[in-house]
């Protein structure tokens, strides 16, 4: 398989670095961290895009959007939170959470694919997912 998120392992490793599982979600943690706390919310199903999801799925996944939303903000404090979905090429539904800080990089505009300034290693990875992923399992 070539999709990233359904085989996981190396081909998201590349680029993302698992927070936890939700209920139609995994979590990643973005490696590339110039918005501190930018997260990827990937659905457990390999669709497209959202209105191929049943309605129950899409309800699921945008609850466990706002799930990872909640964490973000109550561990990084960002002004605002980012949101977007893409994947012309990639075809499998995804979203990019990306905290936005008011005076910071790319306040006011909108945010880069992969700025490639501020990569973690997986130490500095799990540092962060770890206080993502506490704030998560609160619930």
């Amino acid at each position: 398989m070539n999709c990233a998120y359904c085989a996981k392992g190396e081909l998201v490793a590349k680029f993302g670095y698992e927070v936890c599982e939700l209920p139609a979600s995994t979590v990643y943690l973005f490696k590339e961290q110039s918005h501190p706390g930018r997260c990827i919310v990937a659905s457990r199903h390999h669709v497209s895009e959202m209105l191929e999801l049943s309605e129950e799925d899409r309800a699921a996944f945008i609850k466990d959007v706002v799930t990872c939303a909640n964490a973000i903000h109550a561990v990084f404090h960002p002004a605002k939170l980012n949101y977007g979905m893409y994947g012309d090429t990639g075809h499998h539904l995804h979203m990019h959470l990306v905290p936005k800080y008011r005076d910071e990089f790319e306040w006011g505009g909108t945010f880069a694919m992969d700025p490639n300034l501020k990569k973690l290693n997986e130490a500095e990875c799990e540092e962060v997912a770890a206080k993502l992923r506490a704030e998560i399992l609160k619930g």
